[in-house]
């Protein structure tokens, strides 16, 4: 058999939770929270399933949703988004990104993407036939050269992939990054996936630079999102996408015949829930304080760190504490000393190693005071 993605294997994520299992270690690997959500949202979605909200939704989505997520970035960023014909429903955010890359780009075509780079953009890319282009960013604050952005653009390039804020380094992107990336899109006449997962994890009264805030920008442009991410229940995989309609309309040929409608009576659920703002606007305040609560314990400590700027992720450079390459070092973090991380070497182009590890702090400050506290020790 011939592999279509000979150079994948298992994703970190999967790799560094199972060992933190096997080892009882503290699993601040993996982006998910250890506290439950809502439980008036687990009470919404309870009312929907005895309401009969049980088949098949409609395959762009629940109405109500998607005219609810179409007020609020009119509110958040002034772009309208027909809910008719520019927003669908998905199961999560990677499906989301996974069918806006598979509708628009054709084999010998080129993706720019900037590393340390979401694990799931660059196989999605080669399963497609096209080439990830990877621009490195650099620590320790992971700022875009968009001079060196428009220096690897080729006739063959057809999109630029953004996350911001950024994972894994928790960077966030400024107005005058998103004015340079609309400069480049309109002079090559490329279009843009924006992965914006973490737009309400944002700290320190920086404000959140959709590219819906650029007209010229969001009508290149798909946006997706995560409900998991914003309400606390990864395992629930509900995101969305928006774009114009004619993107839309390709992103739909897909997704109908990927997993056409996804889970109902949560997207009925999410219809209400969102109808409060504060359920999405009070994150930043409540991340914020987790980000310092856990930097706390380790100041004066052997880490060095810039506090995360966005994201429930925060970096910290080991290269004071061991020379060792990233990924031994949380191996033998999580075996030794309790603690289950991320290497972020996994991430970068050519597996550069900056001796930096990802921790998640969307933990219970019981679990963060624990793990903080291993770490100071080391």
């Amino acid at each position: 058999m011939t592999s279509k993605l000979p150079n994948t294997g298992t994703t970190i994520f999967t790799i560094m939770s199972k060992m933190a299992a096997k080892y009882g270690a503290i699993n601040l690997s993996q982006g998910f929270p250890d506290f439950d959500c809502d439980p008036a949202l687990i009470a919404l979605v309870t009312d929907a399933m005895e309401a009969g909200h049980n088949q098949y939704a409609p395959m762009p989505g629940d109405w109500d949703l998607r005219s609810m997520i179409s007020n609020k970035i009119y509110a958040l960023y002034e772009q309208n988004y027909d809910p008719e014909t520019e927003i669908t429903i998905t199961a999560g955010a990677t499906q989301a990104i996974f069918t806006a890359v598979a509708a628009v780009i054709h084999p010998g075509e080129e993706v720019i993407v900037f590393a340390p780079a979401y694990d799931c953009y660059e196989p999605t890319i080669e399963l497609f036939g096209a080439k990830s282009i990877p621009i490195q960013l650099e620590p320790p604050l992971y700022s875009p050269d968009w001079v060196e952005v428009e220096a690897v653009i080729t006739p063959k390039t057809r999109m630029i992939i953004i996350n911001s804020p950024h994972n894994p380094s928790g960077m966030v992107f400024g107005q005058d990054d998103l004015k340079q990336l609309e400069r480049i899109v309109l002079k090559h006449d490329l279009l843009v996936v924006s992965d914006e997962v973490y737009e309400h994890i944002i700290f320190d009264g920086r404000v959140h630079q959709s590219v819906a805030r650029y007209p010229n920008l969001a009508a290149r442009s798909f946006i997706t999102a995560s409900f998991g991410k914003t309400f606390h229940n990864t395992g629930w995989k509900l995101g969305y996408c928006v774009a114009p309609g004619p993107w839309m309309n390709e992103f739909r040929k897909v997704h109908q015949y990927n997993v056409f409608s996804v889970n109902h009576p949560i997207q009925r659920a999410l219809a209400i829930y969102l109808q409060d703002p504060e359920h999405y606007l009070g994150l930043a305040k409540f991340f914020e304080q987790k980000r310092d609560f856990f930097l706390s314990f380790l100041k004066g400590s052997r880490f060095q760190f810039e506090p995360s700027q966005g994201t429930y992720f925060q970096l910290l450079d080991y290269s004071a504490i061991t020379n060792e390459a990233d990924t031994v070092f949380t191996e033998r973090l999580t075996k030794e000393n309790g603690v289950a991380t991320i290497p972020t070497s996994v991430f970068n182009k050519d597996h550069r190693d900056f001796k930096q590890i990802r921790v998640c702090f969307a933990k219970k400050e019981e679990t963060l005071a624990k793990a903080a506290k291993l770490l100071a020790n080391l």
